[in-house]
């Protein structure tokens, strides 16, 4: 694994003004809610756990919540369908002459709305173009999200991009924050890519919530998996993770497990301090820099 300098290691006092967090929950809350379902369940004999898991998993901001006129932002509206018919919406953020195009697959709550500002940090600071997309259910993408639906939502915004830019889908950057770490592994593992990029991402789901509540079956009981872990042995292109040392909603532990599994070239950046939901920091961007420069 390349050893990073150490003065492209973040800080503690780093500042940044991206809000990356679309949550208006803790996720905490919402697997403890799952769990008492559980135990209701259990009691009861019912089974009804898949819609409240989702519904756990999955937390979409719909339009018009979310600030929808970002001053300055220069993008451009996406629209696209996925594999079943489902009409897609997301923002492009063109870049001339442009070191890559990232495919930004963002975390499990708000719209790009709400991420329009870290795709645009993307396209300013390290020079490429973006686009940020909504899975189905979430801003103005019809549906209700599920696994399996986001999954092809992500490869109809992939081969958007890829015609928009006139390159091959495999010269995609994919990028993954949270939720969306489970949607980019995906894609890489399958399909191949250019470099893949993982935020505070994790082995499954299930590994999650299982941390959160050890005495519970959690592994067993989810339907809903991204089983990332088992997938991005099949990944062989480069890879650059990052994590806080402090989230509290994916623990660090989880994400550097799925660095573990990850074939080389390899790279992970700790963030000393950082927590879940804390915006990308200066230092973070000298090190994505670099990293594309290698690809």
């Amino acid at each position: 694994m390349p050893t990073l300098p150490s003065s492209m290691i973040p800080s503690e006092t780093d500042a940044n003004s991206v809000s990356s967090s679309g949550w208006s929950v803790s996720i905490q809350r919402r697997f403890a809610v799952l769990a008492i379902a559980f135990g209701l369940v259990m009691a009861s004999g019912c089974s009804s756990l898949a819609q409240m898991e989702r519904s756990v998993v999955f937390q979409p901001a719909r339009y018009p919540d979310g600030n929808w006129r970002p001053a300055d932002a220069m993008f451009e509206e996406a629209s696209f369908t996925s594999s079943d018919g489902t009409q897609l919406h997301g923002w492009y953020f063109p870049c001339e002459n442009r070191r890559a195009t990232i495919l930004y697959c963002h975390g499990n709550g708000g719209n790009v709305a709400y991420w329009a500002s870290a795709a645009r940090q993307i396209r300013d600071r390290v020079g490429s173009s973006v686009l940020v997309f909504d899975y189905r259910g979430y801003g103005r993408s019809e549906g209700q999200p599920t696994e399996t639906g986001i999954l092809d939502d992500a490869r109809a915004a992939r081969l958007w991009l890829a015609r928009r830019e006139g390159i091959p889908e495999r010269q995609i950057v994919l990028l993954g924050r949270s939720l969306g770490g489970g949607v980019a592994v995906d894609l890489a593992a399958t399909d191949g890519a250019r470099a893949l990029i993982l935020e505070s991402t994790f082995t499954s789901i299930p590994d999650v919530a299982q941390t959160m509540f050890p005495l519970l079956p959690m592994r067993w009981l989810m339907e809903t998996r991204f089983d990332s872990k088992a997938k991005i042995e099949n990944y062989h292109g480069p890879l650059l993770q990052s994590h806080g040392t402090d989230d509290r909603t994916i623990p660090y532990a989880i994400g550097r497990r799925l660095f573990d599994s990850a074939n080389e070239p390899k790279q992970f950046l700790p963030i000393p301090g950082g927590d879940h939901n804390d915006p990308p920091r200066e230092a973070y961007y000298r090190v994505l820099s670099a990293f594309l420069d290698t690809i």
